[in-house]
């Protein structure tokens, strides 16, 4: 297939699906009307493609007629009303574009009729997967998404594909099919897990659904970097280079799937293929090579991860199975169970403390008890004590908890090993297959010497793990972990911004939120609810040059506001000189910028004289008459917005919240699962402000949805907030 063909090919695909698109259009026009309603599930950008590049809030059936005139006058190389008009490569990626606008449409009438999600597919991608997906994206946990069209040559190189980009930490968005095989059926006929835990998404099972890993990218540059509709060459320049996507298209080509092409080279997206096609090198919308060939499958992540590239952290560990972040949420049900350590049915517990250095033997791991090919035959859950030992000239008790914590992370990133929960309340389960490929107890202390190394080798210098599998030994040694485990819990519990001389920074997200800057104190931790003052303090230690970075507090501007100079300089100067101040404690008041990670939204209820918290997982109404979606579009992209605040669903029950404008007597209406999940910290906090009752006064959504409502009940229920000093 020469170049010309391939141009020759997406003409005529970029004019088969506008075509097509016209003719389903005007056929639902006429059947249901122009202004019938036209919308994706869980966005508040409408059809996401169409709002960020031609800056079109597309809502009805007639909204999309437009979208389709847009996309023909590109077609024919001439300007969107928006500006947009790519030059590169002659204009032909302007036929990619429309291609893609049409195509959205074409799915988004494909959810007015109710056929798309295609059953145990994913579909369209909603705004909160996208958020609760940031953190991950912006740590490194997730190195990259591969959007896989098409099957393999079979399941066996299907599989040798899925697993080489889960050891890299890359997830796999799977769309179409050739003949009715698709690379979701391979999957599943070799018994591979598919899910987002497991870094493997099928999207739909016709080649449409590519759109909804297209309008996903889209969004990032709206939600994190501060970008607005309509600025369409700042969003094409956010997608070439922040977002690390790229497409596989395997065994199958034709002339949509090529004109689709044309568009995802025009967000700056390589495309990696097994078939015969003329190779690309770079052009001017993307980093590297624009289309490459690899049809040895051991080989194509490789090409991938050069072809975008990617930072990908391999993590080598000697265990007899595969060892990636890709693993983490891998569940191991009762049919896959081999064997399992605590939970309800047997006692266990893992604890982590500092040692001397000539008391630690490094990498020493030590099994006392029988391992799990010798215990008892019949049985399936047996006592379990993980006791890890490490020494290190600059580690400090401090860091003990911190380091505990990463037992859970570090044990699941291994396939077959499932991990829940930490300290006295762990369940660990081993799978058969885990044990069939010769996975062993040992291993466990072998995953955790290895990755502590590899993560804390600033603060570690020697570590050495004891596992014990007898309960008599389990039971004596669990006095020991749960004492410290209250000395600990004292001891972070009582710390107050007050009592320390520095705050940190935490710039992590700005790989996505360019402007955005989080200040972390021991009263409030970063808005992602991942990062409290003592993992930043950690991280410092670990990577002096890091994200996260030691700001000495110094003089006080406004100690009610909880305004630093020092931290003002800070702020200014990493976002880009656009913040120039900020409260710590406030809402009202210069508040703290938001950048699209947030756990929680804290946003104003003028009527009410108070403010309301909703949390991601919510998708109902809100008193504010906009949902968390909604909300989360006034409040990201590293801004501030006065009234609103996105924040840790912990820094709730801190006595720092919204100090400035009185605190938890301020809220009044959350979410009943949020206030369930923090009902005995915030029934504590009442008590401590002298406001026994105050938890039960505070209305849900099965009391109130609307201003109106929440007033009624708030007025009947004596709500102090409606008593306080005016917010506004």
């Amino acid at each position: 297939m020469s170049a010309e063909l391939l141009v020759q090919l997406g003409t005529k695909g970029a004019g088969l699906v506008i075509k097509l698109t016209q003719q389903v259009l005007d056929k639902e026009i006429k059947s249901k009307g122009p202004k019938q309603e036209v919308k994706f599930p869980e966005t508040n950008y409408y059809l996401p493609l169409a709002n960020a590049m031609l800056k079109k809030e597309v809502k009805t059936l007639g909204d999309c007629l437009d979208v389709v005139k847009q996309a023909e006058k590109l077609n024919n190389n001439q300007p969107a009303e928006s500006g947009l008009r790519i030059d590169a490569l002659g204009g032909i990626l302007n036929k990619g574009i429309a291609t893609l606008l049409c195509e959205e449409v074409l799915a988004a009438l494909k959810y007015l009729n109710k056929e798309h999600p295609q059953k145990y597919y994913a579909g369209f991608l909603s705004d909160t997967l996208l958020r609760s997906l940031g953190i991950q994206l912006v740590d490194g946990r997730i190195a990259g998404i591969a959007v896989i069209l098409g099957p393999a040559k079979d399941a066996d190189c299907a599989v040798t594909l899925i697993r080489d980009l889960q050891a890299k930490s890359i997830v796999s968005i799977l769309v179409g099919n050739k003949d009715g095989n698709s690379m979701k059926k391979q999957l599943e006929s070799k018994n591979v897990a598919l899910g987002l835990e497991d870094y493997v998404v099928p999207l739909g099972e016709d080649y449409l659904s590519a759109i909804y890993a297209v309008n996903w990218a889209v969004r990032a540059p709206l939600m994190y970097g501060g970008l607005k509709s309509g600025q369409w060459q700042d969003i094409l320049k956010y997608t070439q280079q922040k977002v690390p996507a790229f497409v596989v298209l395997l065994s199958h080509v034709d002339e949509v799937l090529v004109a689709t092409g044309l568009g995802v080279l025009a967000m700056g997206f390589p495309i990696i293929t097994d078939l015969e096609v003329p190779e690309l090198g770079k052009i001017d919308t993307t980093l590297y090579e624009a289309l490459v060939i690899e049809k040895d499958y051991t080989k194509i992540a490789a090409k991938c991860i050069e072809a975008r590239g990617l930072k990908v952290k391999v993590t080598n560990i000697p265990i007899p199975i595969p060892y990636a972040a890709a693993f983490e949420g891998e569940r191991v049900r009762k049919e896959q169970l081999y064997v399992e350590f605590g939970g309800k049915a047997s006692r266990a517990f893992e604890f982590l403390t500092t040692k001397k250095l000539d008391e630690v033997v490094d990498g020493n791991v030590e099994l006392i008890g029988p391992d799990i090919d010798k215990l008892e035959s019949g049985k399936k859950s047996f006592a379990l004590a993980i006791i890890v030992e490490v020494a290190g000239r600059k580690m400090q008790k401090d860091f003990e908890s911190i380091l505990e914590r990463q037992i859970h992370r570090f044990t699941n990133y291994a396939m077959g090993i499932m991990h829940i929960g930490q300290r006295d309340m762990n369940w660990i389960r081993i799978s058969n297959d885990a044990f069939n490929k010769g996975f062993r107890l040992k291993h466990i202390g072998v995953i955790i010497h290895a990755m502590l190394h590899q993560e804390y080798n600033a603060i570690v210098d020697k570590v050495q793990v004891k596992l014990y599998t007898k309960l008599p030994d389990v039971e004596k040694l669990m006095p020991q972990a749960k004492k410290a485990y209250d000395e600990r819990d004292a001891r972070i519990s009582g710390m107050l911004d007050e009592s320390v001389d520095t705050f940190f920074s935490c710039t992590l997200c700005q790989s996505f939120a360019p402007n955005h800057v989080c200040i972390v104190t021991p009263e409030r931790l970063g808005l992602c609810g991942a990062y409290s003052w003592l993992d930043a303090k950690t991280s410092y230690e670990i990577m002096p040059s890091g994200p996260n970075q030691p700001i000495l507090k110094g003089k006080i501007v406004d100690e009610k506001l909880g305004q630093w100079k020092a931290v003002n300089d800070f702020v200014y100067q990493k976002s880009n000189k656009i913040i120039e101040k900020v409260s710590m404690y406030s809402l009202m008041d210069s508040p703290q910028s938001s950048c699209g990670c947030f756990e929680c939204i804290t946003a104003i209820i003028p009527e009410a004289n108070g403010v309301m918290i909703v949390h991601r997982d919510y998708s109902g109404m809100t008193p504010s008459g906009m949902n968390f979606t909604t909300l989360a579009g006034s409040v990201g992209g590293g801004i501030q917005t006065p009234g609103f605040l996105g924040i840790g669903k912990l820094y709730i029950v801190s006595k720092k919240f919204i100090l400035a404008e009185g605190g938890l007597k301020r809220v009044v209406w959350m979410p009943s699962e949020l206030k369930e999940l923090l009902k005995e910290k915030l029934e504590k906090c009442a008590k401590e402000i002298g406001a026994n009752d105050l938890v039960n006064k505070i209305a849900d959504e099965t009391v109130a949805t609307s201003a109106e409502d929440l007033l009624s009940f708030l007025q009947r229920v004596k709500h102090p907030a409606l008593e306080m000093p005016p917010l506004m």
